[in-house]
């Protein structure tokens, strides 16, 4: 089992493997009711229940029901950044086209399928963290940092501002198609794919 990322918004890293468990579970149990009741609706006693540990756990790790979803927040953007990379690494994939598709699909997958994503995914949805670290900027880093071996190129301050814009335009179309259709709208999808590749071909061809 791989050890819970640690997350600025936790109280106490969990140091042994019984309480990163329990951590996941915790967790686990707040993207769950994330997509049952809402933030709204969120309770540090119902995650509490719901994970089937004491609320004293619960606040060993989390103040509130915020610092919760900002965890779940980091959390998401290292499964995210794990899935990109494996994506890379198993279908070798070659050049910024390849890599840009990769890095659209499992954004759209875990969209559709990972449990209270579609209210926390990386921070956005509730805004989490200090002003300097907003979620969109988070993301831009990370992927900057993790393409720029594939590109070949420095993760210098000019690629980190082309990922960036690109990183906000994919945001904005990609949370318009979802609310359009459920599962988002394949055309308007299709319309972020061509958009991102016509800004990225000026930059990066």
């Amino acid at each position: 089992m791989k050890p819970v990322p640690h997350a600025t918004s936790l109280r106490r890293a969990p140091v042994q493997r019984r309480s990163a468990e329990r951590l996941t579970r915790i967790l686990d149990a707040c993207a769950d009711l994330l997509d049952e009741v809402g933030y709204d609706g969120l309770s540090t006693r119902a995650v509490a229940q719901r994970a089937g540990v004491p609320i004293g756990s619960v606040y060993r790790f989390f103040g509130n029901k915020r610092a919760m979803a900002d965890a779940l927040a980091q959390r998401n953007l290292e499964r995210y950044t794990e899935r990109v990379t494996e994506r890379l690494r198993a279908t070798g994939a070659q050049g910024w086209r390849a890599a840009m598709d990769a890095v659209l699909d499992e954004y759209l997958a875990m969209k559709r399928t990972a449990p209270g994503f579609s209210l926390v995914d990386f921070g956005n949805q509730i805004p989490v963290g200090v002003r300097d670290a907003e979620p969109n900027t988070r993301v831009a880093d990370r992927l900057t940092d993790l393409l720029s071996a594939f590109l070949d190129r420095t993760p210098d301050e000019d690629l980190r501002r082309t990922f960036l814009v690109a990183v906000e335009a994919a945001d904005s179309l990609v949370h318009l198609a979802f609310r359009i259709a459920p599962e988002g709208d394949e055309r308007i999808i299709g319309e972020t794919r061509e958009l991102l590749r016509a800004y990225l071909a000026r930059v990066l061809d």
